[in-house]
C-alpha cells in the first residue's frame, strides 16, 4: 500500500531531522576530538609584549619596540575570523629601527582577552584609547602617529575624533566604509549587529564546532586569496592566523563580526569629520576595491589618497613601496617623520 502525501512528508521531515542531528553530532565530535584548541601561539612580532587591564575593554595585549627615539607609531590590525597583530608585521619591522613602534591585539584577537561578550566598535575604540594613553605615559604627552587596516580604520577614526590631541596623524590602509554596502551616514556610535544571529552562532554546543569548520586551512586560504586578490598569499600569515584561530575563545569576536556587531553605522561620516592629516592607501585587486565614496574626502587638504596595483594588504606585497609612501607623507608633516626629541 502506498503512503499518503502527509505520511510521506512526515517521514521526509523525520529523515531530514535525523540527518541534521547526525551531522551536528558529527561536527561536535570532530571539534572536540579532532581539533586542537590550544595550539602553541608564539608572539606575532619581536619586541616586548605587554598587557593592560582596562575597565572598559578588558585585558588588552600589545607589542612594543621602543629602543629608538622619535614620535611613537601605533599599528592596528584588521578585523576578520583570524585577525591579529601579525597583519602589521612588515610595517612593524620596518619602522622599529627608526622610532618607537607599538602594535595592538584588539579585544577578542591575538593575546588580548577573548571572553564571550558583545564585541562592538565602542569596545575597540576603548581599547585604542587605553593603548594610546599607555604609549603617551611612556613617551610623554606629545601626539602620536597611528595606522589601521581595513575595518579598524573606522575605529581609529572615531578614537582620534574623541581625543584629537593624542594624535599627530592617521594612516588608513584599505579602509572599510567607502564602498556601496558599508558606507555609513547612520546613527553615530552605532553598529549593524543582529542579536538573533549572534545568539544563534555563539552558543554551545554548536558555536565552537561551527567556527572550527570556518577556520580550516583550506577555508582560511580561500579568504586570504580574496584579500590578496591572488593565489599568491603570504604563507607565514596563513600559518599564524591558523594558530591564532585555534585558541580558547577565538570564536567570540569573529561571530560578532559575522553578525554585524563590529560594523559601524556612521563610518563615512567619521572620515568626513577628520581634520588631522590623513594618509590613505588601497589596492586595486581582489574583493575589496569598492571605494566609490572616496571623492567625499579625497579633495580635502588634510587627505592624501594613494593606490597600488595590489590586493587589500599592499604592505605584504610591496612593503618597500608602502613604507616609502608613508614616510613621504610623514615627512610632509611639521617636524618630519622622526621629529626626534632631545
Amino acid at each position: 500500500m502506498s503512503l499518503q502525501p502527509r505520511q510521506r512528508a512526515g517521514r521526509s521531515a523525520a529523515a531530514l531531522a535525523l540527518t541534521l542531528a547526525g551531522s551536528a553530532a558529527g561536527l561536535i565530535a570532530w571539534s572536540r576530538l579532532g581539533v586542537d584548541h590550544r595550539k602553541p601561539l608564539p608572539p606575532a612580532l619581536p619586541g616586548r609584549r605587554a598587557r593592560l587591564a582596562t575597565r572598559r575593554a578588558g585585558d588588552v595585549s600589545f607589542y612594543a619596540s621602543a629602543d629608538a627615539e622619535g614620535v611613537p607609531l601605533l599599528l592596528i590590525h584588521s578585523i576578520n575570523a583570524a585577525a591579529n597583530a601579525y597583519e602589521v608585521r612588515p610595517l612593524y619591522l620596518h619602522f622599529r629601527t627608526s622610532r618607537p613602534v607599538y602594535a595592538l591585539d584588539l579585544p577578542g584577537f591575538g593575546f588580548s582577552e577573548r571572553s564571550r561578550r558583545r564585541y562592538t566598535p565602542r569596545l575597540m575604540v576603548e581599547a585604542i584609547h587605553a593603548t594610546v594613553e599607555e604609549i603617551r605615559r611612556r613617551h610623554g604627552p606629545a601626539p602620536i602617529d597611528a595606522l589601521a587596516l581595513s575595518l579598524s580604520a573606522s575605529f581609529l577614526a572615531r578614537a582620534s575624533l574623541e581625543r584629537s590631541d593624542a594624535y599627530r596623524s592617521l594612516a588608513l590602509i584599505s579602509p572599510t566604509g567607502f564602498d556601496g554596502q558599508l558606507s555609513g551616514d547612520g546613527p553615530p556610535d552605532g553598529h549593524r549587529g543582529r542579536d538573533w544571529l549572534l545568539h544563534l552562532l555563539d552558543r554551545p554546543p554548536l558555536g565552537r564546532p561551527l567556527f572550527d569548520a570556518l577556520v580550516t586551512r583550506p577555508s582560511m586560504r580561500f579568504f586570504l586569496q580574496k584579500t590578496f586578490g591572488s593565489p599568491a598569499i603570504e604563507e607565514d600569515l596563513l600559518a599564524y592566523d591558523h594558530a591564532s584561530a585555534h585558541q580558547p575563545g577565538a570564536e567570540h569576536a569573529p561571530f560578532c563580526f559575522i553578525s554585524g556587531h563590529l560594523f559601524p553605522t556612521d563610518s563615512t561620516r567619521l572620515y568626513e569629520q577628520l581634520r588631522l592629516p590623513v594618509w590613505m592607501l588601497h589596492g586595486e585587486r581582489g574583493d575589496f576595491v569598492d571605494y566609490r565614496h572616496v571623492p567625499r574626502v579625497a579633495g580635502r587638504p588634510n587627505w592624501r589618497v594613494e593606490t597600488l596595483p595590489t590586493g587589500a594588504f599592499p604592505h605584504f606585497e610591496r612593503p618597500g613601496t608602502v613604507a616609502a609612501g608613508y614616510e613621504a607623507f610623514l615627512a610632509s608633516l611639521r617636524g618630519g617623520p622622526a621629529d626626534r626629541r632631545v
